[in-house]
């Protein structure tokens, strides 16, 4: 259900609104949005009947929501969702193009790495400092040691950090160290890790699993949104098919899709997504012209000495001529190239 506010509504009457829901026993999403302010409920109705909320004061509408997922719902929100990570905008007119290693390897590997995403114009550094792998016995990552070589080479390269959490616990060391939370495909329906990323203050990236349907997806990042941080980023990383000519099968329609029925933002990964190198640029071309917020990359300035995931990763070189062809394609479509932050 979504309680649609008056353009001129008062903050106390939309604050008059939400003390009212929560007193029914259900959660109230004040959502604001460029002309007025919406608010999600969600929650078990009782034996109350919220659509008394119509009669209060500074209330345009309450409309049932049809969907299954509500908060990331367009009905809830008309207008596109711009996540701030690190203060770099994703989902506003200007795309990102983020990079960096699979894994971090060492201090020396990663500075290396984040000089040539900086020098590119990249604007967000990724990195996995914990690496959930098929094989146990394949290099896990460096832990909190991985995280903290993230932190130093943001601080020194002014490239805010895009890392994974694996369970609860790595979560809240990688909340305290990066700019945005990962939710790697493994885990998209590991729903008490999604509650517990919903709790935490920093920007979720959301990737969908690897069987997942858009629909599947959504409700995923519903249940950190119910948990009140509405700072979501979708990923699109392949499906698993029947296809034995690439990795995963890219899913671009899934693209346009979000965009209609979602406002929340979405990157594309094309490293997972085909799993070869060759297949990583014109994917990523093909992301920005369907509609993508930005493409998420992987690089390694020594691809085939990398831990994890050599074969799909890029050098720098080529990074930077993928950041340019972003850049050119954005433009066709009515966009611009996010600018990279300044080094202070």
């Amino acid at each position: 259900m979504l309680v649609v506010m008056e353009a001129g509504a008062r903050p106390e009457e939309i604050e008059a609104v939400v003390r009212h829901i929560e007193r029914l026993g259900l959660k109230a999403h004040p959502i604001p949005g460029a002309h007025r302010t919406a608010i999600g409920i969600t929650g078990h109705q009782g034996k109350q009947d919220p659509f008394v909320i119509e009669n209060f004061p500074g209330v345009k509408e309450v409309i049932p929501v049809t969907h299954a997922y509500k908060l990331v719902s367009r009905e809830a929100k008309p207008d596109n969702t711009v996540v701030s990570v690190g203060g770099v905008d994703v989902g506003s007119n200007g795309i990102v193009v983020v990079g960096g290693p699979c894994a971090v390897e060492s201090l020396e590997q990663t500075r290396s790495i984040a000089e040539g995403i900086k020098r590119a114009g990249g604007q967000l550094f990724r990195g996995g400092a914990y690496k959930p792998r098929t094989s146990p016995y394949s290099f896990q990552g460096l832990g909190e040691r991985g995280l903290e070589i993230l932190a130093r080479v943001r601080e020194e390269f002014d490239l805010p950090v895009v890392t994974e959490a694996i369970d609860e616990e790595s979560l809240k060391l990688v909340a305290q160290y990066a700019d945005c939370i990962q939710i790697g495909a493994r885990n998209m329906q590991n729903f008490s890790l999604l509650r517990s990323a919903g709790k935490a203050k920093k920007p979720v990236l959301l990737k969908r699993g690897m069987s997942a349907t858009l629909e599947e997806l959504l409700l995923s990042a519903e249940y950190i949104m119910s948990e009140g941080n509405y700072n979501v980023i979708l990923c699109e990383r392949g499906v698993r098919t029947f296809a034995d000519h690439t990795r995963n099968t890219l899913d671009l329609s899934v693209v346009p899709a979000v965009k209609r029925i979602s406002h929340l933002p979405i990157l594309v990964d094309p490293s997972h997504g085909t799993g070869k190198r060759n297949k990583v640029a014109p994917m990523s071309r093909a992301s920005i012209a369907v509609g993508a917020d930005g493409v998420l990359i992987e690089v390694h300035h020594k691809p085939e000495e990398a831990l994890s995931d050599g074969p799909q990763a890029i050098l720098p070189e080529a990074f930077a001529q993928i950041v340019r062809e972003c850049d050119a394609i954005a433009q066709v479509v009515g966009r611009t190239l996010q600018p990279a932050l300044s080094l202070s």
